[in-house]
């Protein structure tokens, strides 16, 4: 686990670990420096898979639901960040690998990706990996990728939703996102948390509930745009 330079914060992780509070406390340092970024800038979660089938250790090992809740506050706080992130991925990934990659904005896999639903104890880990499976993809179709499936390549995963896209050259991607955020978000950057929870809101609001958060957030712009 490393965190990046000046300009590029980057947090890397390991699918082959355990939940530690070493873990916890590493997703919570990456944040902290995070919440400090400029306009246009952006988060990078490198999630590193292994060689061997699996996606290493049973996830998350012998621990305690305490520090379970630890972790899912940390992963919280990475989909809550001010900047966007950009989670990229490659080899066997479970574990907390898959479990960033479900937290990040914009989903880039390698073409050597192979994501595993987190199994612990009595089968597949009940853990909010499945809540935010069922945000994203729909319950219809995390079901069936829960129930059934389980491991499953880039391709697969590329179809599913869970990855935006498949690249053979890791930094060069992550660039060229990197430049497309700047450009979209110029200097309303700081903004970007404020429409994600719009985003993400919406699968559960109703149109009538969620308009004046809506508004609020255009009034917001339209301030911001407005010459002194």
């Amino acid at each position: 686990m490393t965190l990046g330079m000046d300009t590029e914060f980057v947090l890397d992780v390991d699918s082959d670990v355990s939940l530690s509070p070493e873990l916890v406390a590493a997703v919570h340092a990456f944040c902290d420096r995070v919440e400090d970024l400029a306009a246009g800038l952006v988060a990078v979660l490198r999630v590193n898979g292994t060689d061997q089938p699996g996606a290493g250790r049973p996830w998350p090992g012998e621990v305690n639901v305490h520090l379970v809740g630890k972790w899912e506050q940390a992963l919280r706080r990475v989909e809550r960040l001010g900047p966007a992130s950009i989670a990229v991925a490659g080899g066997n990934c479970g574990g907390p690998a898959l479990e960033l990659l479900l937290a990040g904005d914009y989903r880039i896999g390698l073409r050597d990706l192979r994501l595993a639903v987190p199994v612990g104890p009595g089968g597949s880990w009940p853990g909010m990996a499945l809540y935010r499976l069922a945000n994203q993809l729909g319950v219809a179709r995390s079901r069936a990728v829960l129930l059934f499936e389980q491991s499953f390549s880039a391709q697969r995963a590329l179809e599913v939703g869970l990855v935006d896209e498949l690249v053979d050259d890791r930094d060069a991607a992550v660039e060229a996102v990197r430049t497309r955020s700047a450009a979209l978000s110029g200097d309303a950057g700081v903004d970007v948390a404020v429409r994600r929870r719009l985003l993400l809101d919406a699968a559960t609001m109703s149109f009538e509930d969620a308009l004046g958060a809506h508004l609020a957030a255009c009034d917001r712009a339209l301030r911001q745009t407005r010459p002194d």
